[in-house]
């Protein structure tokens, strides 16, 4: 459970597993200082795809959040709506915000064009006919985001946001698996984001609960 400096806001629980898109997630609750209960999926173990979390998700992904029994899945949902129950964080433009449109903006970017067009790089897939492909083509797509990076410090300039943890971590693997050029602004802006406290904390907890759940694993697997 995360220490916090927040009023709580009901039962918040996020479903988790280390090395996956969840890793951001959790940052981000480190970040809003927000009360929650964790409760850990086993991918080694395949506990992502057995009956009780499909319960949760049928799709079998993390991160999913349960808050007062109101089930919230997708990355980008997710990260609206824990930055909005915290506000007091200061992580998301308020309504009537000037900044409030491209903070939205950059959220769904993520999901509707960034994620695609990663996936599609990372399979060596052509992308779709320019009339259907929901990013275009990838160059145009990740050369917005390098604008945008350059311009920093952050993707709203020098205020830092919940889209930037969101962004972080993704690019932060992205780099790393080679899928992203590994332009200046990208590197610098990801050891800015991936440097805060709160990020080195909960990638530190994530290290030793990745290698418990390995070693978990893999006595199960001995044992069977």
């Amino acid at each position: 459970m995360a220490d916090s400096t927040t009023t709580p806001r009901g039962n918040l629980v996020l479903f988790h597993s280390p090395n996956s898109r969840s890793a951001g997630t959790r940052i981000l609750l480190e970040e809003l200082g927000a009360p929650h209960e964790l409760r850990v999926l086993n991918m080694k173990a395949g506990e992502q795809r057995k009956a009780p979390y499909l319960a949760v998700n049928p799709l079998g992904k993390v991160p999913a959040i349960l808050h007062d029994g109101a089930l919230v899945t997708e990355q980008v949902a997710i990260v609206i709506y824990l930055a909005d129950l915290f506000p007091e964080a200061g992580l998301t433009p308020a309504i009537g915000d000037p900044l409030r449109g491209p903070y939205l903006r950059w959220i769904a970017y993520y999901g509707s064009c960034f994620e695609p067009a990663i996936v599609d790089r990372a399979m060596k897939r052509d992308p779709a006919p320019a009339a259907m492909s929901p990013y275009g083509d990838f160059d145009t797509m990740f050369g917005v985001v390098a604008e945008a990076l350059r311009k920093g410090p952050y993707l709203l300039g020098d205020r830092f946001t919940a889209a930037d943890v969101l962004w972080g971590k993704a690019l932060e693997w992205m780099v790393k698996f080679k899928l992203v050029p590994e332009l200046p602004e990208v590197t610098d802006y990801v050891a800015r984001v991936c440097s805060r406290p709160a990020s080195t904390r909960i990638a530190a907890k994530d290290a030793e609960l990745a290698a418990a759940l390995e070693a978990a694993a893999a006595a199960e697997a001995r044992a069977s």
